[in-house]
């Protein structure tokens, strides 16, 4: 049986989404961003949770409270040492470290859990999860050597004109034998136009020392969102909250009109429901089996027995609750 940790780092302030809030708590879905990922590692037993905090990192701690262990990183100089900074609380320890950062809500456990697998399968010293988008830019390439196997990641920003071509590029999220992560940080320098020490450059070191690197590429790209800006937080939105009214329709709700309908990531719904035009199901919100919710509801933190029907509801008003056949 294989021990799993996992690095969060949620330390970066974030800076573009002008917004007094860390960008890592900023809700996808009436939920933090964070908070998926630290929801879907729970969810996957991963033996302990490090969360690498640093701007505003009380917030953080407030939001996520005791499910995590925490790590500070004091000034952000860069991924490679953020990581390094959750040596104290993981270095001694024997298994599998997976290392994700917190503004990437819309990863899958079943894409952490396949990663994961390939990671121990491939019997590597590290795995990259990697995707192909249209357009690459932006993103740190994946080098691959003759044969195909990985060679190095190069960021954008330190690549040549050939290497910005490549188009399978690096997520950002990885898993690592514990033990050769930190031995392999201690050799990362920030000789780079950044000046900043590079999570990546752990590949090129475990790769020169002849440890086997492999890396799994992911089928949806949309996955590998990365939220920097209210933009992309508008698009994830529009994403996860696709998925959330699919998987309730696969799971026996109706959904009347799901362009005017708004679900969190956190309601429940019984089967042989029906959710009419310009309802909004918000926080702990659970409905039971055989309802009919709408139109124009909005229920926040609500809980709704089987067979009924409530409708003509906002936060101003009365819920007008009636037993279905009444």
């Amino acid at each position: 049986m294989h021990s799993t940790y996992a690095v969060v780092l949620a330390a970066g302030k974030g800076t573009r989404m002008k917004s007094d809030l860390p960008k890592v708590l900023h809700p996808v879905c009436g939920k933090p961003m964070v908070e998926h990922i630290t929801d879907h590692l729970k969810n996957l037993n991963t033996n302990e949770i490090v969360t690498v905090v640093g701007h505003k990192k009380e917030m953080i701690q407030e939001q996520l409270g005791q499910s995590v262990k925490y790590a500070v990183q004091e000034e952000q100089l860069g991924t490679a040492h953020a990581v390094k900074m959750s040596e104290e609380l993981l270095g001694d320890k024997e298994g599998t470290t997976l290392i994700i950062t917190g503004d990437t809500p819309l990863i899958t456990e079943k894409t952490l859990d396949y990663l994961l697998k390939h990671h121990h399968q491939t019997n590597a010293a590290g795995t990259i999860l990697t995707m192909l988008p249209e357009d690459p830019s932006g993103y740190g390439r994946i080098v691959r050597n003759a044969s195909g196997n990985v060679k190095r990641i190069v960021e954008q920003k330190d690549a040549t004109e050939d290497e910005k071509e490549i188009q399978e590029v690096n997520t950002g999220i990885f898993c690592f034998d514990n033990q050769l992560l930190f031995s392999a940080l201690q050799e990362v320098d920030s000789n780079n136009n950044q000046s900043e020490y590079y999570l990546p450059d752990v590949i090129e070191i475990l790769q020169n020392k002849q440890h086997t690197i492999s890396a799994s590429v992911m089928e949806d790209v949309d996955e590998g969102l990365g939220i920097n800006d209210r933009i992309q937080l508008s698009k994830a939105e529009q994403i996860m909250q696709q998925r959330i009214l699919e998987t309730h329709m696969k799971n026996g709700v109706t959904i009347v009109d799901p362009k005017t309908t708004f679900i969190e990531a956190d309601v429940v719904i019984g089967r042989d429901t029906t959710i009419e035009p310009r309802t909004h199901l918000r926080g702990q919100t659970r409905i039971g089996k055989h309802c009919v919710i709408g139109p124009d509801v909005d229920l926040l933190d609500y809980d709704v027995k089987d067979q009924m029907k409530i409708h003509n509801f906002s936060m101003t008003n009365d819920v007008c609750s009636i037993p279905l056949g009444s």
